[in-house]
């Protein structure tokens, strides 16, 4: 049976190719011959990675669901029997509430945190698994919770999953995904999260006609469809060829790559992303080493010093700056005000005069208009780039804060002798939403699995997922309070926040659009002294001669 290398030896159309090339160094996007179109026509030639990555995104419908059913099933008469705890005439309600919801977040916390190393000991795909597994545990013990307790230890095992899934399913979808449409595939997981919210959202409000315990029981029970279909199924798509090359297992990498891209293993762009990927790996390889030579011994303590320490290489020269934009697109997608807005939706329109079934209706809108926005991206993302979104959106989302201060500021007294106001309010909190869904909804779930190198990838994006769920903690903690004690202020305090993002973005956001994963250094400007430079080359000259060797032995052999 012949290897995926003697097929390369074999091919007469690869026997002098050497010229062709392009060193890592010189390897600008456009001197690349593209897989195909940039953007969501691309999508269409790329199916097979497209699909992989729509099914590694169920990941963020799991996510998205977790968090949307507990909306409507926390003001449910029949939650509310049996969990008298949080019922609003309980003693202490607002504190059994929020600690719920705490749980929820400090368990999402760990989990992504510990995910970084999940993912790189055992496969990206594989610790999707694990994840699965933790989450469908947790679903089954809120399922048959009896009490608070029980349901709030289920909720803290189901946070743990859920951070474990929106840490590494991202990390996956950018691993696989051609350059050209990478954008657009990782738009998918924040499309899931916001249609898992909208899936929940419009299950509970139906069930909520439903007698009995089964109104709130039945929506946490369908949630372990989803996530058991993800579950089983990515055990049947391709390992990270990123992950495959980091552990030394080229072969299998050009194999999946080739696989993944629909293309003989031959071709002249699957050899080149092939051989930037071994090139990265060796590189960042080398540099750790170079770095920590006292930890590349074989013992077990060394590996642990290692891991450890390699946690640290997150924020020192090489890869610091990515740590910043990683970990602070996160924080500003939570400071930017969302869950203000959200928060504050219900009042506004009970206080505009609409009965509590209307309410929730208007609620189910925000997220179906939240969800149009998101689908934009699928086709702006890759055609604009990051950049020009996430400016935009910070300065759209600057304004509908500050329309919404005023408006509240003036007319919060009494919405209903000010229905015009009141109605603009709820336009621009639709307009804020669709603004959003459109920018810093998607692309800092997007950013931070495209920006960290190889051997760091992994921590990198746990520590972009950690800032997010660590954030979303704090929003959740301030934002009530705010709300209540300002009014007006509350918005005002966002706006100045999404300014601020926009200024941030401005000075330390790069462009990634329509670059490979291992152009990043050079985006980033990581590889500044001569010395790297010419280590860099010296591996991508050794990987290229090596190949060409085992061509020429190949042809020999014949």
């Amino acid at each position: 049976m012949k290897s995926k290398f003697s097929e390369i030896n074999e091919d007469p159309n690869t026997a002098d190719e050497r010229g062709k090339f392009i060193h890592h160094a010189e390897a600008i996007g456009d001197q690349r011959e593209p897989y195909g179109p940039i953007g969501f026509k691309g999508v269409f030639i790329s199916y097979y990675a497209t699909l992989c990555a729509a099914f590694a995104a169920i990941g963020g419908m799991v996510f998205g669901y977790d968090q949307g059913v507990v909306s409507v099933v926390l003001v449910m008469p029949q939650f509310l029997a049996r969990f008298t705890r949080v019922s609003a005439t309980a003693s202490g309600a607002g504190f059994y509430k929020g600690l719920m919801t705490a749980m929820i977040e400090l368990g999402a916390f760990l989990g992504a945190l510990n995910q970084g190393w999940i993912a790189d000991k055992i496969s990206r795909k594989y610790s999707i698994v694990v994840a699965v597994v933790i989450f469908t545990v947790g679903s089954i013990v809120q399922t048959a919770a009896v009490d608070y307790a029980m349901l709030t230890v289920g909720r803290f095992v189901g946070g743990i999953g859920v951070g474990m899934l929106s840490m590494v399913a991202p990390l996956y979808i950018s691993e696989i995904s051609p350059p050209e449409i990478r954008g657009a595939l990782l738009v998918l997981e924040e499309f899931c999260i916001v249609a898992g919210i909208c899936v929940a959202y419009w299950i509970t409000y139906g069930t909520r006609y439903m007698s009995g315990e089964w109104a709130w029981r039945l929506p946490f029970l369908l949630q372990m469809i989803p996530s058991t279909i993800l579950g089983l199924g990515i055990l049947f798509l391709p390992f990270s060829p990123r992950w495959l090359a980091s552990k030394g297992r080229d072969a299998e990498a050009l194999e999946s790559l080739g696989k993944l891209r629909q293309l003989p293993v031959t071709d002249q762009r699957v050899q080149q992303e092939w051989f930037d990927i071994r090139a990265e790996a060796v590189f960042h390889r080398q540099t750790s080493a170079m770095r920590h030579p006292n930890l590349q011994g074989k013992s077990k303590l060394n590996s642990i010093k290692l891991e450890l320490v390699s946690w640290m290489d997150c924020f020192r020269k090489g890869c610091w700056r990515r740590t910043h934009v990683g970990v602070g697109i996160m924080f500003f997608q939570q400071f930017v005000g969302i869950n203000a807005l959200i928060y504050y939706s219900p009042t506004l329109f009970e206080t505009m005069g609409l009965n509590y079934s209307m309410q929730l209706i208007m609620s189910g809108v925000l997220n179906v208009t939240q969800l149009v926005g998101v689908s934009t991206s699928l086709w702006t993302i890759d055609k604009f780039g990051r950049r020009p979104l996430l400016l935009w959106g910070s300065f759209f989302m600057t304004v509908s804060h500050l329309i919404i201060a005023v408006f509240v500021g003036k007319y919060s007294q009494n919405w209903p002798q000010h229905r015009g106001p009141g109605w603009a309010s709820a336009a621009f909190l639709l307009f804020y939403m669709l603004s959003f869904g459109a920018t810093w909804g998607p692309v800092p779930w997007a950013m931070p699995s495209e920006i960290f190198p190889s051997s760091l990838r992994g921590k990198g994006v746990s520590l972009s997922t950690c800032s997010n769920w660590l954030n979303n903690f704090i929003i959740g903690l301030i934002t009530p309070p705010l709300v209540q004690n300002t009014g007006f202020g509350a918005y005002t305090f966002f706006a100045v926040f999404c300014l601020l993002s926009l200024v941030w973005t401005f000075f330390f956001v790069p462009e990634t659009r329509g670059r490979t994963l291992e152009q990043m250094d050079h985006v980033f400007k990581d590889i500044s002294s001569e010395e790297e430079e010419a280590r860099r080359r010296a591996i991508e000259t050794d990987i290229i001669a090596s190949h060409h060797g085992n061509m020429y032995l190949g042809a020999k052999d014949q």
